[in-house]
């Protein structure tokens, strides 16, 4: 099984100075999840190379044990260094796409038209599709063959108002994922603060926060089952 994990390019948390990018656990825990189920793996990102990594996820609080492989594996590192980019990835190479979190997506990936494209591409002939966190927002432009919001009536969820919230970043994002997917009428949910909430609907599998990257992760692996 062939599987495209998509990451971000985009490294500048609006206009506040900082950095962002990908959360690195919610890269690291489905990387090993998928790998030790057997898959092949190729990384993406919209310009190709090394994708920036948000520095808060690197903070001693933010290890898991996912992360501490991560951090001892070479082979792994040179990988993530050397991503493709993402206008020369072809949707029929790959059996499922899986796209972590982090702020950075919601810049460039939620509005990035190779992106929109594999997700309707990958959904039209039955592949499925994943993201967790912040990453769902890259869903937003998405439509149906016949030009709805792809998660229109679908159940998905993503990283909370409360969530946004509590790390107050609410007035710095481009949009709030939870408004986002209300807006497009998707049947949004999701559980307590900072703990696992998976949802999955036909081919499309969404996470709420960092804790609930492996949970996605697992749950793509069982749809690539059926």
């Amino acid at each position: 099984m062939n599987i495209l994990i998509v990451l971000t390019s985009h490294d500048t948390l609006g206009n506040t100075g900082r950095k962002t990018g990908f959360w690195l656990e919610e890269f690291a825990a489905p990387y090993y999840a998928f790998l030790d189920a057997g898959a092949k793996l190729t990384l993406a990102s919209p310009l190709g190379g090394q994708p920036p990594l948000d520095p808060k996820s690197d903070d001693p609080d933010a290890q898991t044990d996912d992360t501490r492989r991560f951090k001892q594996d070479s082979d792994a590192q040179r990988v993530l260094a050397s991503t493709r980019r993402l206008s020369e990835v072809q949707a029929s190479d790959y059996d499922a796409v899986f796209y972590p979190g982090g702020h950075g997506p919601l810049w460039d990936l939620a509005e990035d038209n190779n992106s929109v494209a594999l997700i309707e591409t990958m959904l039209a002939a039955g592949k499925p599709v994943s993201a967790v966190c912040h990453a769902p927002g890259v869903l937003r432009h998405a439509k149906t063959a016949d030009g709805k919001p792809l998660v229109q009536g679908r159940q998905v969820t993503g990283f909370s108002n409360a969530e946004e919230a509590a790390v107050q970043l609410t007035d710095v994002v481009p949009f709030l994922v939870e408004d986002e997917l209300k807006k497009l009428g998707g049947l949004y949910s999701s559980g307590p603060d900072w703990q696992p909430h998976v949802v999955s609907d036909g081919l499309l599998i969404t996470g709420q926060n960092p804790g609930s990257s492996v949970g996605v992760a697992r749950a793509l692996l069982e749809r690539l089952k059926d």
